[in-house]
């Protein structure tokens, strides 16, 4: 696909414009923008192609897409902050906030084992209703309800929609606010960023519509194929990997307006690129003088919570604290990289020790859950200048 790429570099980050153009016309891009920042400036910004995946309506610079699971990163920030105000310790039972959650055996669940995909609930015995997974009293009774699959904080799986219920039920027994609310007062508003979990009307004309798109035939190689292990995990209906991403069933249409003005802080947050690569900018150092965590925080939110075997993804997964860490199965651009992906292509990251924060948003979603090939090919163009910035 030839397009035009739009916005701008800093000097020295040519590369990645470069590397940003070849998704168009190598791998099958139909929409993108990519935001980088360095020690809380913005170095590059960049879009191109068309907002909907199916229309011919240019990418603007302020287009929005759904990021899907790039939203955990979002929301495990509303539990650090509160955790940095004194209002909740992540050391604490999760029943200390929620005394209805201790039902079924969850009384040593701990809040920490919420943030590092280790409380056991991945899945729940019936799927919700987009109906109940929008109502938060009937989602969080839902989880409250749930017996584990695993007992809390011995093993590790993804919580691919269950999560967002979680931290939402603890933010509003600490606050009285749900996620979706308290991102847009304390994170979003302070930095100025484009970047909701629950969209208002008003910004509902940004937003491109977003569809699967197939990879091309890569020419003169083999096409990588997912391990057997992988994919008979996700063919098989009562496997841990189908039913934590079918928590929710139907599936909603990730292109209904009732989709996006809901609050799923595990699957919705809408952002542009620069909202992500701004947010995340913001964790590790200043931008325009406002940052999130201290960095004692971010050490606790990047050291190592869970390792290995996922339950639910089938491959080997790293996380912190609400961040999924730099591995084999989400390389990010070092290893003391955080941050998390979105089903489909976005990822938004931060890396402390180079000053670099990330942000790729797409609207073509590809059958991918960590590591994009995209994605991938622009941290390594980012690699690349990094040392020479």
């Amino acid at each position: 696909m030839d397009v035009e790429v739009r916005g701008t570099v800093a000097g020295g980050w040519e590369p990645v414009r470069e590397a940003f153009a070849r998704n168009f016309e190598r791998l099958g891009e139909r929409g993108a923008a990519l935001a980088v920042y360095r020690d809380g400036r913005r170095v590059v910004d960049l879009w191109a192609g068309t907002k909907d995946v199916d229309g011919a309506a240019p990418w603007q610079r302020d287009t929005a897409q759904v990021v899907r699971s790039a939203t955990k990163g979002v929301a495990a920030a509303a539990l650090l902050m509160l955790y940095e105000r004194g209002l909740l310790d992540l050391d604490a039972p999760v029943g200390r906030y929620w005394p209805e959650f201790k039902a079924h055996g969850k009384e040593g669940t701990l809040v920490r084992h919420v943030l590092g995909h280790r409380a056991g609930l991945p899945v729940l015995d019936r799927p919700l209703t987009f109906a109940e997974a929008t109502d938060p009293v009937r989602a969080a009774e839902a989880v409250a309800a749930q017996a584990p699959v695993w007992e809390p904080g011995t093993d590790h799986g993804y919580h691919a929609l269950t999560y967002g219920w979680l931290v939402d039920e603890l933010v509003r027994r600490v606050t009285g606010r749900g996620t979706g609310e308290w991102i847009a007062s304390e994170i979003a508003a302070p930095l100025g960023l484009d970047l909701w979990v629950g969209l208002p009307d008003s910004e509902a004309h940004r937003v491109g519509r977003a569809g699967k798109i197939e990879a091309p035939e890569p020419s003169g190689a083999l096409r990588a194929r997912p391990k057997r292990s992988v994919t008979a995990a996700y063919a098989d209906p009562g496997s841990l990997t189908r039913r934590a991403f079918a928590a929710i069933d139907p599936s909603p249409d990730h292109n209904d307006p009732a989709f996006h003005a809901a609050a799923l802080p595990a699957a919705n947050g809408i952002a542009t690129a620069d909202g992500l690569a701004r947010f995340y900018a913001s964790l590790v150092g200043p931008v325009d003088g406002v940052r999130l965590l201290s960095p004692d925080t971010v050490e606790r939110a990047r050291a190592e919570e869970s390792a290995g075997p996922d339950r639910v993804l089938v491959v080997g997964t790293r996380f912190g604290l609400g961040y999924m860490l730099h591995g084999s199965a989400s390389p990010f651009l070092a290893p003391g990289s955080f941050g998390h992906p979105g089903r489909g292509g976005s990822l938004g990251f931060a890396d402390p020790e180079s000053g670099v924060a990330f942000g790729y948003v797409t609207g073509g979603f590809r059958r991918t859950v960590t590591a994009d090939p995209r994605a991938q090919a622009l941290i390594r163009a980012v690699r690349e200048c990094v040392p020479a910035s």
